[in-house]
């Protein structure tokens, strides 16, 4: 499948847009799920997008930046290998572990470059608001948007625009000559959201909530299978009756999730509601406040 230039187009404003969205707008557009999806849509191939966005939105779930620290750019990498999934029929787990992880990893140096180049903006803003030059402070705030964009746009454009018959080398060995790395790429690529969970585990309080963590895992997996054998009974006796045409479907994610949000929210009420408990030792008060850091919190 030949990339075409308006899908280049697209894909280029995209990603000059996304990370905007990230730093300023926050509507959501600006994370790995939505690039894929976006990246999807224009590609013609919205289910891989979402695989590869998801997976990677999963992969990225326990790790964040303070301050100015710069961190892997998964929504670069997401567009890219949806790109050349789609473009070169790469499988969407070999795509994650062999474009989107690398990828990512390398536009760190384009994220400290964007970060350079506003440092530069800054100092003339600082400047213009000496002299109150206030249309020169919009004009500089700009550039410095535009600088951000370009950190994204420019790698991505180059990429797509010319590393296909790259990529596509790249494939064919992997699917021939060096078929059982790619075939490890693979099984990579599909373990990695079990990354992402095991480091969002590790920061958060699940010695102080192991009871909900159980639960939910336990609820999972019993509708799982509940469901799974329900839809599979459905499926014989529709085989059976021709009256019998209503599909049953799994057990939708909403409904995990819903279910998952009721727990969070008991737990939130009972900590906000609670009343706050005052202990008098010897002239000492000792209170439990919302909040506190407990140390498997650390």
């Amino acid at each position: 499948m030949d990339i075409l230039w308006w899908q280049i187009l697209l894909i280029t404003l995209y990603a000059a847009y996304q990370i905007l969205d990230e730093l300023t707008i926050y509507t959501g557009a600006g994370s790995p799920v939505f690039a894929g999806l976006i990246t999807g849509i224009i590609m013609g191939d919205m289910t891989a997008g979402l695989i590869i966005g998801g997976s990677m939105q999963l992969t990225i779930l326990g790790v964040g930046t303070f301050g100015g620290a710069s961190r892997i750019d998964a929504n670069s990498g997401t567009i890219i290998a949806t790109v050349f999934s789609i473009g070169v029929g790469m499988s969407p787990e070999q795509a994650i572990a062999a474009i989107a992880v690398p990828v990512a990893s390398l536009m760190i140096q384009m994220d400290v470059l964007g970060r350079f180049a506003n440092t530069y903006f800054a100092h003339r803003i600082d400047k213009h608001i000496e002299n109150m030059a206030y249309k020169k402070i919009e004009r500089t705030f700009l550039m410095g948007a535009f600088s951000w964009s370009l950190s994204r746009a420019l790698p991505v454009f180059l990429a797509i625009a010319f590393g296909g018959e790259v990529v596509n080398t790249v494939v064919g060995y992997l699917n021939t000559d060096l078929k059982w790395l790619g075939d490890g790429l693979s099984t990579a690529g599909a373990v990695l959201p079990a990354v992402g969970f095991a480091i969002l585990l590790r920061y958060l309080p699940v010695k102080k909530h192991i009871a909900y963590l159980t639960l939910g895992f336990v609820i999972t997996a019993l509708l799982t299978t509940v469901f799974g054998n329900i839809q599979a009974i459905g499926g014989i006796v529709g085989t059976l009756s021709e009256e019998f045409s209503q599909p049953l479907n799994n057990l939708p994610m909403l409904a995990i999730a819903l279910i998952g949000f009721s727990l969070a929210y008991i737990q939130y009420k009972r900590t906000v509601e609670q009343p706050t408990l005052v202990a008098e030792s010897n002239s000492i008060k000792t209170e439990y406040v919302e909040g506190e850091i407990e140390d498997d919190e650390l």
